[in-house]
């Protein structure tokens, strides 16, 4: 998915991406660190975890986590 540097639109794809990530760190602020060195911001909100894709910051989505 990322390994060929292409972005995809498709959520359920960057969901994948952001667990599996998740999965490697040990806190919450390195997994919004390493996110933002791929492009995407993570806000914790009251309904989980907003996914907004940089620089525009353009709100993809909500990860229940």
């Amino acid at each position: 998915m990322f390994a060929d540097n292409t972005l995809t639109e498709n959520f359920d794809e960057i969901t994948a991406f952001l667990l599996s990530e998740r999965s490697k760190v040990l806190s919450e602020a390195e997994w919004k660190f390493r996110m933002r060195g791929y492009g995407y911001n993570l806000r914790r909100t009251d309904g989980g975890v907003e996914i907004a894709r940089l620089p525009q910051n353009r709100v993809l989505g909500t990860l229940a986590v």
